[in-house]
């Protein structure tokens, strides 16, 4: 009789799936692996620069590609599926701190982050079907504009803020904003929302799947290629 193969690190449990399995053309810059995040270092459980997500969220987001591609252009996730024990280590940086930092949270203390739902003591992310996000160019025709605020260098198109600029100019409604801004930010909704997707009103990147298939289940694998 023939025993079961061993487990080993690279396998996601069932109903996972890396996005660039099933849709290669979808931009991947994914901040928590590196160093270039709020943080300042890697989060735990980020063993790789990899996109995982539930099926159903990856094959909804290659929907979502597909519509915008047309008009030259794709979407690039920040972050997808989040181990519960970097949501953990989220939580742990807060801490007590009164410090401010004009790159990532200009105008709120750093232990106000949670309470101001910035930072999430349990997070979607962890179910799976949650994804952070922004559109670019597929063929940029002039350098972008870095943001003051948030994430830089990723070259999207200008949506006023940054990826994880924990600030209130990050809420997708603000205002005032620059109209170029407040038209990538209604373009990435509306594609979104036709993909099946809901947005998070206070940051204009993130966006969850409508029915998730594991909408009380949190995971703890790690990030792995």
């Amino acid at each position: 009789m023939l025993l079961p193969l061993p487990a080993i690190a690279a396998d996601l449990p069932a109903g996972f799936v890396r996005l660039a399995d099933i849709d290669p053309t979808i931009r991947q810059d994914m901040r928590y692996a590196g160093k270039d995040n709020f943080l300042g270092r890697p989060a735990k459980g980020y063993e790789a620069p990899a996109c995982i997500l539930t099926k159903q969220a990856a094959e909804a987001l290659s929907k979502a590609q597909k519509a915008l591609a047309p008009s030259g252009l794709t979407l690039v996730v920040f972050d997808c599926y989040r181990p519960d024990r970097a949501v953990k280590d989220f939580a742990a940086w807060v801490g007590k701190s009164r410090q401010k930092d004009p790159r990532w949270y200009p105008n709120v203390q750093r232990r106000n982050l949670i309470r101001q739902g910035y930072i999430a003591s349990r997070s979607g992310h962890s179910r799976g079907s949650t994804v952070d996000l922004a559109i670019a160019a597929i063929k940029p025709t002039r350098p972008a504009k870095e943001p003051a605020c948030g994430a830089q260098k990723s070259a999207t198109l200008d949506f006023a803020t940054g990826f994880d600029c924990l600030d209130p100019k990050s809420t997708t409604a603000y205002s005032p904003l620059p109209p170029a801004a407040v038209a990538n930010r209604k373009r990435l909704v509306d594609a979104m929302s036709a993909a099946g997707f809901r947005n998070y009103s206070k940051e204009w990147w993130h966006f969850t799947l409508n029915g998730e298939p594991f909408p009380k289940r949190y995971f703890d694998f790690p990030v792995t290629d």
